[in-house]
């Protein structure tokens, strides 16, 4: 297992928003950013492939429909790799019934569009409570 690239344990949590969509790729990172976090945005799989294996972030929010290459295979390449096999995935996607699907294929969490930002950041903290990131997740609000 590869770790992330925080050094501390009280180093900003990372995140990787794959989203074509420009409009939701922005809401999400700006919303995480307000709340502490480092984000970086890709906006096609192909992208947010060799953004995952470079920065190796806490925690990826995929997109499933996008264009060059989809989110199913994004997250079928990020979970044959052993730089991103342990990182957390929450699909966020408009499409009706891939929920099933989507879990089947090694997603974390599924959340449908239209999907709040504050309902993303809810699940986030609930994937990442009982890991690594717990002591930045409980440090005094700013």
């Amino acid at each position: 297992m590869v770790p992330s690239i925080r050094t501390s344990p009280t180093d900003p949590l990372s995140a990787l928003v794959i989203e074509d969509d420009a409009d939701a790729r922005r809401i999400y990172s700006e919303y995480l950013r307000v709340h502490g976090w480092v984000v970086f945005g890709a906006a096609d799989g192909r992208a947010g492939l060799d953004k995952a294996i470079d920065l190796r972030p806490d925690i990826i929010v995929l997109d499933i429909a996008m264009p060059r290459v989809d989110g199913w295979t994004v997250l079928k390449n990020l979970r044959e790799s052993s730089w991103t096999a342990t990182i957390p995935v929450i699909v966020v996607s408009a499409l009706n019934d891939v929920r099933d699907e989507a879990f089947e294929a090694g997603c974390d969490a599924y959340l449908a569009k239209p999907c709040p930002p504050e309902v993303l950041l809810k699940q986030i903290v609930a994937l990442l409570r009982n890991s690594t990131a717990k002591a930045w997740l409980n440090r005094p609000s700013l």
